[in-house]
């Protein structure tokens, strides 16, 4: 835990700025003392709603000199470029999901963070978790033997009937692949180790969606990038994973993401979830066996906790004290070269190689 009291700027006080604010509650060392956005009404209006004690636009927060560490929660395609202006004033950063659009954007952050002498951490943060903290647990002390396959699938979230305006999901940076499959992918690198190519197709399922959100200040979005996708992960471990990640599966029975090894198959909830039940079950077992949690749980499973972020931030904040930086750039960046692999790989139908790599984040639990 940070041992020294950093002071936090929320960069975008759109939908997801309420879960920062109070998952950062639960860390009284991590104080929010600006909010920055450039509609200052609406940044206003976050800052009296959650006791923010001063607001303005993005200009001012990157100015705040008592700002140390920056949140970055503007939409996808503004990341690279925020996230670049904020290391150069001087802030540390962590920035939401996906790292930035492109790999070559990506590249740019960290080339940025080298040369302010800034850190730079990035969602998604739920690796961090209880629930994929057990799974890595059980990995490492081979409870399912040499592990030979993954599966993972992402089914829609029903934006269109809970958010005010999701054409943001479903236009460059969004789709199923950058939006939801980050949680995935993060949590089987984490697990498994980094990916080394990836084969894929995909497709845009209804290419117009209605937004029923009770208080949508949209009626109709267009779609422009693919909804539907599916591909192959070959890990460098030699792991092969399977994967499906959509916006057009409203409903399904599978599950989310499953380890399978040459002694048994590990089964993991939410990946957008920090906590949950982990179940084992070795060849011959009669049923599964739902694991003891590794690390504490971020929140109350099945409550509106789990939705909450922040934890991603003390990770940095820690890492700002000398600690180990587990949700860091260079993870990142890996991921997201994964996930674009898999754009690239079905637009072109060939095979696509990743040119970076990773180290598995050092485990939270004890050994």
């Amino acid at each position: 835990m940070a041992k020294q009291t950093h002071r936090i700027g929320i960069l975008g006080s759109g939908n997801i700025f309420g879960r920062y604010v109070t998952g950062l509650a639960r860390f009284p060392e991590l104080r929010i003392v600006r909010v920055g956005d450039i509609d200052v009404d609406r940044a206003k209006q976050a800052a009296e709603e959650h006791s923010v004690p001063a607001w303005g636009d993005d200009a001012e927060l990157y100015a705040d000199d008592t700002v140390d560490i920056l949140v970055n929660l503007t939409p996808p395609v503004h990341h690279a470029r925020t996230v670049v202006t904020a290391l150069e004033a001087g802030k540390h950063v962590y920035v939401e999901k996906p790292l930035a659009t492109t790999v070559e954007e990506g590249r740019g952050t960290l080339a940025a963070a080298a040369r302010t002498g800034r850190l730079l951490g990035s969602a998604p943060d739920t690796f961090l978790g209880s629930a994929s903290q057990t799974l890595r647990k059980a990995v490492d002390s081979g409870a399912i033997g040499d592990p030979i396959g993954a599966s993972a699938f992402i089914g829609h979230s029903k934006a269109e009937t809970w958010h005010p305006n999701p054409a943001f999901l479903f236009q460059e940076g969004g789709g199923p692949v950058m939006d939801m499959g980050p949680y995935y992918v993060a949590i089987l690198v984490n697990a498994l180790g980094p990916v080394r190519s990836v084969a894929a197709a995909s497709r845009i399922g209804a290419p117009r969606r209605t937004v029923t959100a009770p208080e949508r200040t949209v009626d109709t979005i267009e779609v422009t990038v693919p909804t539907h996708a599916a591909a192959v992960l070959t890990f460098a471990s030699g792991v092969i994973g399977t994967t499906q990640m959509s916006f057009d599966v409203w409903d399904t029975d599978l599950p989310a993401v499953e380890i399978y090894g040459t002694e048994g198959t590990l089964s993991l909830p939410n990946p957008n979830h920090f906590d949950g039940d982990v179940r084992l079950r070795r060849h011959g077992d009669a049923d599964w066996t739902v694991l003891e949690p590794a690390v504490e749980l971020f929140g109350a499973v099945g409550t509106r906790e789990q939705a909450r972020r922040g934890l991603g931030v003390r990770d940095l904040a820690n890492a700002v004290e000398g600690g180990p930086h587990r949700a860091n750039a260079t993870f990142a960046l890996h991921v997201l070269e994964a996930l674009c692999a898999v754009e690239d790989a079905a637009r072109s139908g060939r095979t696509a190689h990743l040119d970076t790599t990773c180290e598995r984040p050092e485990p939270r639990y004890s050994a």
